[in-house]
């Protein structure tokens, strides 16, 4: 993955319950700080995981945002 927006359609292809939840919300295509404290959560641990396994760059990791 090469960009924020790859990174965000991963998460929520990875995280369907999240997906839906949020769908049904109406917060899908809101900025981060409109999800709640564990969508928000599962992607800070989703990015993490990524950078540890070398899948994203640190410089991503560092900007990308839900």
């Amino acid at each position: 993955m090469t960009n924020q927006q790859q990174i965000r359609a991963e998460f929520w292809r990875c995280h369907p319950g999240l997906e839906t939840d949020a769908r049904r919300s109406g917060r899908l295509s809101k900025p981060q700080n409109f999800h709640n404290a564990i969508t928000r959560s599962a992607f800070v641990a989703f990015v993490d995981y990524l950078q540890r396994t070398g899948q994203i760059s640190d410089a991503l990791a560092d900007r990308v945002t839900l």
